[in-house]
């Protein structure tokens, strides 16, 4: 029984080896980045508070006229976004493309002075999201992101193998040894630490994998669906809601991704009559009408509405809620204001339910400052996993080589440990990718590489 138990303990450190080489760079970013992001609600007004916070009076002006103080502003700009504002202390805000640029633009909802601009991709929140989701490189970094998280899986998988106690002892299992010095104490930290943190990493990996491009997108064409039915009557456009998402701006739930965006239908009729005549295009609905729909259908504060950019867009309102019970996506027609769609929490299937319950938990928003506190727990746990394990590598490698763990084939059981890691490849079909390019790697650069007995 002994010798097998071996061979597969081999093969399990040997992957968790090639899985934490390659991870632990991406961990650390994801745990500063993320942990940036985390204190959102609080960094801001701290360290935009001349934009973001104002004196509360008695009186907001209409929205119609603070987005005309905007244009007037910005008269070469196309505003595409408008946030009311949270709080009777903060201030409006609008996206305003200009110049090939997209600015936030902050007003006093009070006097509708205009208290400033900020560059919305390049201020700390908005670098900290783009790095977390997509290295800042597009395409490719998601790609990245998504293989890291996915290696992610195999090293908690693999690294809980290696930690199951074989013995009597508890030092160093399920907490680190009292006489533990240099590269034990290194091992011990990351154990244990890796142990504890171990649902919790995985439940930050899996949710996090949902808003990836490739398992992300796949993801969603299978689970995320709503009847047909719901878009029967409404004239749809060719484009998806998550065109209204990208990588340092969230607008629609993840749950309304897949859904289709309709078109304002009424534009289409007038046309149609008004092309002999020449008769004026009819009027849009204003936006103070769009604010005061979605205060009467009683959207959760926080909510964001989308201005149409096109004679056949929409008003979009929509609120991703720090409690996704209270999510809605509202699509507005904007000739005659009649919602098109309305989608709550109700609406969402049990998948969707349970996907955006983790995005909110990942995030840290779900049960407010407890929340936070639990996953800046699980970054800083993640951030000690990762250096030291980069720490032990360091400590152990052979000079000139990586290190890599022997892999012994003439023992029985290594095929279970095999078979464990086609099934996680087959799950994520990037990771299956990369394995089967290490593997083919290993295998035929193996002599170049020196390797070091297992300890």
């Amino acid at each position: 029984m002994g010798k097998p138990q071996v061979s597969f303990y081999n093969l399990a450190w040997r992957w968790h080896f090639y899985a934490g080489l390659f991870v632990a760079p991406f961990m650390i970013l994801l745990a500063i980045t993320g942990i940036i992001y985390l204190f959102k609600p609080q960094l801001d007004p701290l360290l935009y508070r001349d934009l973001m916070v104002v004196e509360a009076g008695h009186h907001r002006q209409n929205a119609d006229s603070l987005l005309q103080q905007v244009q007037q502003a910005y008269p070469k700009g196309q505003v595409s976004q408008y946030l009311p504002a949270l709080a009777n202390d903060r201030s409006a805000q609008f996206v305003v493309h200009n110049d090939g640029r997209e600015l936030n633009v902050f007003v006093d909802p009070y006097s509708g002075k205009l208290l400033g601009a900020q560059d919305a991709q390049n201020n700390l929140q908005a670098v900290a999201r783009a790095l977390h989701g997509e290295l800042m490189i597009g395409t490719t970094g998601d790609r990245l992101v998504e293989l890291a998280a996915g290696w992610g899986v195999v090293l908690v998988v693999s690294g809980l193998y290696l930690w199951w106690p074989r013995g009597k002892r508890t030092g160093g299992v399920l907490w680190p040894r009292r006489n533990a010095r240099g590269r034990l104490l290194w091992r011990d930290l990351h154990a244990v630490t890796g142990f504890w943190g171990s649902a919790l990493l995985l439940l930050m990996l899996l949710s996090g994998m949902t808003w990836t491009g490739f398992w992300g997108k796949q993801y969603a064409d299978l689970w995320n669906r709503f009847p047909a039915a719901m878009w029967n009557d409404v004239p749809q456009s060719d484009q998806q809601a998550r065109a209204l998402n990208n990588a340092s701006r969230q607008t629609v739930p993840w749950a309304m991704e897949n859904t289709p965006m309709p078109q304002s239908g009424a534009h289409a009729e007038h046309a149609g009559h008004s092309m002999g005549s020449g008769a004026a295009p009819a009027p849009q609905v204003s936006l103070q009408q769009i604010e005061e729909l979605a205060n009467t259908r009683r959207v959760e504060p926080g909510y964001s509405i989308t201005l149409p950019t096109s004679a056949e867009g929409v008003y979009t309102i929509a609120v991703f809620a720090d409690d996704p019970r209270n999510d809605a996506t509202l699509h507005v027609d904007q000739y005659t204001g009649k919602v098109l769609v309305d989608v709550r929490w109700q609406d969402y299937n049990n998948v969707a339910r349970a996907t955006e319950l983790g995005v909110m938990l990942h995030e840290g928003k779900m049960f407010g400052p407890l929340n936070q506190i639990v996953v800046l727990l699980i970054c800083l746990m993640i951030l000690l996993g990762s250096v030291s394990g980069l720490v032990m590598w360091w400590k152990r490698r052979p000079e000139g080589g990586l290190g890599v763990p022997p892999l012994r084939h003439d023992l029985p059981r290594w095929k279970t440990a095999t078979v464990i890691m086609l099934i996680l490849g087959a799950a994520f079909p990037l990771v299956g990718g990369s394995m089967l390019l290490v593997w083919l790697v290993d295998r035929y650069a193996q002599p170049l590489a020196r390797t070091n007995p297992l300890t």
